[in-house]
């Protein structure tokens, strides 16, 4: 936990218990439906919960917006950007039921009432939101097509509404046929030597009517 509070010093008491009952709560759940890695329970804070406020590095979410999480597995990015930023929306879903049961029981534990989770495939649905995020869930243009439609015309926010991937490795022939695309190192944020290949990048998209 102490991790968090290093690169968020300013969060409130609220926010600081939710955060702590992260772990018990992952454990509890892991030890029934494995979402996340077994090796990376102990590790929960630095490569689930601190990975996923990388994105709160590049953009702050405004009270009242809606992101969605596409293939938000246990609940990451979502949940933690949810507690960080309890006044904004939050739309997790993915394929597999047992993992978004997850997500809801931990959503409940928590109290947050931002959250929304559901078991539906992305490109599925018709709802408009300010940003998409993920977590490397497929190769960029295949997520582009997936949630394309998704995404709100009017930015309120610094960066443009589009999709926040957290993603690492050389990303060069991936992201080739973007021209709009921009990366951010997650080592430019945090020192630890996990972050030292992972990235957030940002895809401002048009809305496609």
């Amino acid at each position: 936990m102490q991790i968090i509070l290093k690169y968020f010093p300013d969060l409130t008491e609220e926010q600081i218990d939710q955060f702590t009952k992260l772990k018990e709560l992952y454990a509890e759940w892991n030890a029934k439906i494995n979402v996340v890695s077994r090796k990376d329970i102990d590790l929960l804070y630095e490569r689930h919960v601190l990975h996923s406020l990388g994105i709160a590095k590049v953009q702050k979410f405004l009270p009242g917006a809606n992101v969605m999480d596409v293939g938000t597995g246990g609940g990451f990015p979502g949940i933690p950007l949810a507690i960080l930023f309890p006044e904004t929306n939050f739309y997790l879903c993915d394929v597999i039921a047992k993992k978004i049961k997850v997500v809801n029981a931990v959503a409940t534990a928590l109290e947050l009432t931002n959250v929304k989770a559901e078991q539906k495939r992305a490109g599925t649905f018709d709802t408009q939101f300010d940003f998409i995020v993920s977590r490397a869930v497929t190769k960029m243009p295949d997520f582009v097509k997936w949630v394309r439609s998704n995404v709100k015309k009017k930015s309120n926010h610094e960066l443009k509404n589009g999709i926040l991937y957290l993603k690492g490795g050389d990303l060069t022939e991936e992201l080739s046929v973007f021209s709009t695309v921009k990366e951010y190192l997650l080592a430019d944020f945090f020192e630890e030597d996990f972050f030292e290949t992972k990235k957030v990048v940002h895809l401002p998209m048009k809305y496609k009517g």
